[in-house]
């Protein structure tokens, strides 16, 4: 199974052009993808909301150009616009493979007074991989807030444990059809994305420590796959933040133990310059 991740900035390119079937077109040439996870995903923001935007349908746009794909949109951002519609911005995974239950959860928005931030989601999706189902989850952490990026990593730990316990001890009590039908969550799980952290943040080594509960830590996929290697730079490599700042590396896959000897290759593409971000692809056999 091959996955990437990507932060698209809703389709903008380091030329400034906002193009979803670019980024598509790009991914495709990147690898024969069973999974697309990409954030910063949007639909009627125009510029100026969104720099060079049109307002087009972004999660629409992508789907259509996937034919065979199955299409989860995650909308965090919901705002009422002038002409009457509404504004979304978010995440959303694509996947050829069978997608089972999908969970939308909202990550905690804690007030940081006088500091900039957004709503935030982590997007959820059993895929049925040829070695059996696996949990992926993409998101995308708050930039601005430490406050609430600190409290959205606790989130994504607790949905990672709570799933896990649903795997281990679940049983199937309903098989109606109805809105109670059971859906036995799997145990293996991805969750990736932009984290807007370093791997030297305390943060990050968080996402990887032990649950009291004796829930499998997660681990870094490129640091299993790379011991001692440092993470390559997957942002702010063509476009800075400051003149002459700094490239920064904050795009992850943190998966479940149970995966790690599945994990086959990791890498980031460090040429493509459709986003601001670099796309990182994982193999799993």
């Amino acid at each position: 199974m091959k996955i990437i991740t990507w932060n698209t900035q809703w389709c903008c390119g380091i030329d400034g052009r906002v193009d979803a079937a670019r980024i598509v077109s790009e991914a495709k040439r990147l690898a024969d993808f069973d999974v697309l996870c990409v954030q910063e995903i949007a639909s009627n923001f125009p510029h100026p909301r969104l720099a060079g935007s049109a307002g087009e349908d972004q999660f629409a746009a992508i789907a259509a150009a996937l034919p065979g794909y199955v299409a989860i949109p995650g909308i965090a951002v919901d705002h009422p616009a002038e002409d009457g519609r509404r504004r979304y911005f978010g995440n959303m995974i694509l996947s050829r493979l069978p997608a089972r239950q999908v969970f939308r959860h909202l990550l905690p928005f804690p007030v940081e007074p006088g500091v900039n931030g957004m709503p935030r989601i982590a997007l959820e999706a059993a895929i049925v991989a040829p070695f059996g189902e696996v949990r992926v989850i993409t998101t995308h952490l708050e930039w601005y807030s430490k406050v609430q990026r600190t409290a959205q990593v606790e989130a994504l730990r607790a949905i990672y444990a709570d799933g896990r316990a649903h795997a281990e001890k679940g049983s199937i009590t309903d098989t109606s059809g109805g809105p109670f039908h059971t859906h036995l969550r799997p145990a293996p799980t991805i969750i990736t994305g932009d984290f807007n952290l370093e791997p030297v943040d305390p943060l990050h080594a968080r996402m990887k420590a032990p649950f009291a509960d004796g829930t499998p830590p997660l681990l870094d996929a490129w640091e299993s796959l790379n011991p001692g290697v440092p993470h390559p730079s997957t942002f702010c490599i063509y476009m800075k933040m400051e003149p002459g700042g700094s490239e920064l590396h904050c795009d992850f896959y943190f998966v479940s133990a149970d995966l790690k000897p599945r994990l086959k290759s990791i890498r980031v593409d460090q040429q493509t310059q459709a986003s601001d971000h670099q796309p990182v692809i994982l193999e799993l056999s």
